[in-house]
């Protein structure tokens, strides 16, 4: 059997079933029919009366979504009054008589010419009538029928999100509620399962659950822990035919998160710290940080930290950092290196808040040693804040002081600071700082839209130990000035067709402002001048529309047009700007879409004529051959160079005087002078140790007595490990005479000078900024000599 004749065997089911349904209803009633009665005459002669109906129809049956080739059978009308000689005619009238529904006029055969989509439409009220054909007089008065849709499973499930969002507490219990999805099936929920829908879990097992009939998420697994995983991803399914094979399905995602409890303890990861600082350390003096950590977050993480015993209970003390959760070790009282070098406290970090649910996981608290070691050196200066941010106009003259940066000397000398920018870190060199006062003035204007911040690093030092040294970062905000206008967004391409009517919108513009106002910006558009051609809408969004003032364009009268716009801020001082922009005249078809522009305008819309452009296009060629010529001009040229790297100077030491002839000269060399060692100059200094000897130390007097050579090179070699003057190093002595110096002296400036000390180089700071480096290299190597001299 085919789908078709299925279909037809249905429908005439249910058409014969509501037919004897009302049949029996009708033989039950009361009512004196109208129509003719049909007689029947018995053997006894007795003649019975029976009534007939009009129609032997009232109601009809048809599947949805009807796949056949041919149309859809609905049944057949007939009247009692028809003869079935062809002189009836059926008429069909109603909703969709003639388009969904049609009747053939001899046989009253009721056909369906569409397929029929029940969620669109359940059923279709109809009137039927029967004709004579020669009279075309009612047999009959109209006679209203019902064709109901019978529902088919086409529908799927779906939900009413694609994707829920849940949170539920940690370590909730067995059963906990997460949330309730919901979908709908657009089936005939009356009739069969098509819309009876049963909900499962295909991803999320086996930490959540749902229920089958109504589709509620619950907790199934206990002591879900935030620490571990705080995300889960749960795919939900819908299945109509209450579950059964063949039955349509849906999905949704559920995220679900887990809310955080306070189920995690404090704790120190190590039980002991070890922090320093000066002795000189002020009262409040920051000493360190030490920091519990707590798998929670927000207020179940909250902390407080105290000391609970130790030593150093009454120098120390302890702050609780409310937003990092952070104890900070501060000095309570000045700590003396000379009576005690370490101060030892133990520290105890609890939670704030604690929920009672959870005490058992305890306990809430724990403890470490903190050991704090004061040191006796020399401090560096130490500033008054950790970063120093200081805001400044971007209008700002240059040459105004725009913040003071306060560092001071923690020793008990208290010896003056100076203060300096690294210029690594500064390398435009827009700010100075008086190396006095610390106050920082700037060498250049500011501009925000530039650089919003300026990252320097200041410098603090000792005078009378420039190496101790501390630096503080100083961050420069550089504050707003509504000193740009603002100007077109991008750059726009208008046209406007020759066939276009008043008042049509051709563009819409809006703007930029690279300044940052406060409230927003707030633009303002206009026209600096009247215009016969456009006029601009302000949106009051900061957008504006361009419109035509008149219909019809001729481009080969005028090919584009230049309307200036004139755009303002809202801000103060109000600034404003105007900016063309060009309107190409075009041809367009019906529709308005463009079809050509002249070459004329296209190069007036880029402000460019053709001469101009092929001037540009010449003067690049001239560029790149002058190029290619000099690079092949250099390498023609290049020489190695004498010296290779500015670094590589070196004296270079020429003696002058001649020594003798070599192997017959007797006089060059004596090895008397070792067995004499009396005629040797005893003023002479050694090269290879500084001149200033840290200590006194007295050479003792040759030996009288002639020795061997070996004891007298033993007994120099015992003097120059006992010299306290001599260097660090090993080093060889070499005691050869060689005869007095040349006459002409040497003429090398390695020994123009016999003490580097002799020189004061102080006079080099004090020539200007561009001497600076000479003079850090020089006054601080005269400084280095004189610590080791001192």
């Amino acid at each position: 059997m085919t789908c078709h004749d299925l279909q037809q065997t249905q429908t005439f089911f249910f058409s014969y079933f509501d037919f004897f349904f009302s049949q029996g209803i009708k033989g039950t009633s009361k009512q004196t029919s109208t129509m003719p009665e049909f007689q029947t005459l018995q053997p006894e002669g007795r003649v019975l009366h029976r009534s007939k109906r009009d129609w032997m129809w009232r109601q009809f049956f048809l599947s949805e979504e009807y796949m056949g080739n041919n149309y859809q059978y609905v049944g057949k009308l007939r009247s009692d009054k028809d003869r079935g000689d062809g002189t009836t005619r059926y008429v069909l009238s109603g909703e969709g008589a003639g388009t969904i529904f049609r009747i053939d006029e001899k046989s009253g055969d009721l056909h369906a010419t569409q397929r029929l989509d029940r969620e669109e439409k359940a059923s279709y009220t109809l009137q039927a009538q029967a004709f004579n054909k020669n009279t075309g007089l009612p047999l009959e008065p109209a006679t209203e029928f019902i064709v109901k849709i019978h529902d088919i499973n086409d529908n799927e499930p779906k939900f009413t999100k694609d994707v829920y969002t849940a949170s539920v507490p940690e370590m909730s219990d067995v059963g906990t509620f997460v949330i309730e999805v919901n979908a709908t099936d657009a089936d005939d929920a009356s009739y069969g399962n098509s819309a009876r829908l049963v909900y499962s879990i295909l991803q999320g097992q086996p930490y959540f659950s749902v229920e089958p009939e109504t589709g509620i998420v619950r907790i199934a697994l206990s002591n879900m822990d935030r620490e571990v995983r705080k995300d889960y991803q749960v795919v939900i399914q819908a299945k109509d035919m209450a579950g059964q094979m063949g039955g349509l399905s849906g999905t949704t995602m559920v995220n679900v998160t887990l809310t955080d409890v306070n189920d995690s303890p404090p704790r120190f990861a190590y039980s002991s710290y070890h922090l320093s600082t000066y002795e000189s350390a002020e009262i409040g003096f920051t000493v360190g940080r030490i920091k519990a950590n707590d798998g929670d977050e927000g207020q179940n993480a909250e902390m407080k930290y105290r000391i609970v015993e130790g030593d150093g209970k009454d120098s120390l003390d302890i702050i609780t950092d409310e937003v990092t959760q952070e104890g900070i070790i501060v000095v309570r009282k000045q700590l003396d290196y000379e009576s005690r070098r370490v101060y030892t406290i133990k520290v105890e970090v609890t939670n704030t808040h604690t929920d009672p649910n959870f005490l058992h996981l305890g306990p809430f608290s724990d403890t470490a040693t903190v050991k704090v070691t004061a040191k006796d050196v020399d401090e560096p200066p130490v500033f008054s804040r950790p970063q120093f941010v200081i805001e400044v106009n971007e209008d700002t003259p240059k040459g105004s002081i725009i913040g003071t940066v306060t560092a001071w000397d923690p020793d008990a000398m208290d010896y003056p600071v100076q203060f300096a920018i690294d210029q690594h870190t500064d390398p435009e060199r827009l700010f100075h700082i008086d190396s006095k006062n610390g106050s920082i003035t700037t060498l250049k204007s500011l501009d925000r839209e530039v650089s919003k911040w300026h990252n320097i690093s200041v410098l603090a030092s000792e005078i009378n130990n420039p190496r101790q040294r501390s630096r503080v970062p100083v961050l420069i905000k550089v504050l707003d000035v509504n000193d740009n206008a603002p100007e077109f967004a991008m750059s726009y391409d208008t046209f406007v067709c020759e066939n276009v009517k008043a008042g049509q919108i051709i563009q819409t513009i809006s703007a930029i402002d690279t300044d940052e106002p406060l409230i927003g910006h707030k633009f303002v558009f206009s026209l600096s001048t009247s215009n016969p051609n456009f006029t601009i809408f302000d949106n009051e969004d900061n957008t504006a529309k361009i419109l035509t003032r008149r219909s019809g364009f001729n481009r080969q009268e005028v090919s584009a047009y230049y309307l200036p716009v004139v755009i303002s801020d809202n801000d103060y001082p109000i600034q404003s700007s105007t900016s063309t922009l060009t309107i190409r005249v075009c041809s367009c078809d019906s529709t308005g879409s463009m079809r050509s522009c002249s070459v004329d305008a296209l190069l007036l819309s880029a402000g460019l004529s053709t001469g101009a452009l092929v001037a540009i296009l010449l003067c690049i060629v001239i560029l790149l051959m002058i190029v290619v010529l000099f690079s092949a001009l250099r390498r023609q040229r290049r020489k190695e160079p004498l010296i290779i790297s500015k670094e590589d100077v070196r004296d270079n030491v020429v003696s002058y005087n001649d020594e003798g002839g070599g192997e017959e000269d007797t006089q060059a060399f004596d090895i008397g002078t070792l067995r004499h060692p009396e005629v040797m100059d005893s003023n002479k200094l050694r090269r290879d140790i500084i001149p200033e000897m840290l200590f006194p130390y007295h050479r003792p007097s040759p030996m009288n007595e002639c020795s061997d050579v070996r004891d007298f090179i033993s007994s120099r070699l015992q003097e120059n490990d006992t010299d306290p003057s001599a260097p660090p190093y090993d080093s060889l002595a070499t005691y050869a005479y060689e005869g007095n110096g040349s006459v002409a002296e040497s003429l090398s400036s390695l020994e123009s000078s016999v003490m580097e000390g002799d020189h004061e180089y102080d006079y080099l700071s004090t020539w200007g900024p561009q001497f600076k480096k000479l003079a850090d290299m020089y006054i601080g190597k005269d400084t280095c000599t004189s610590g080791l001299t001192n």
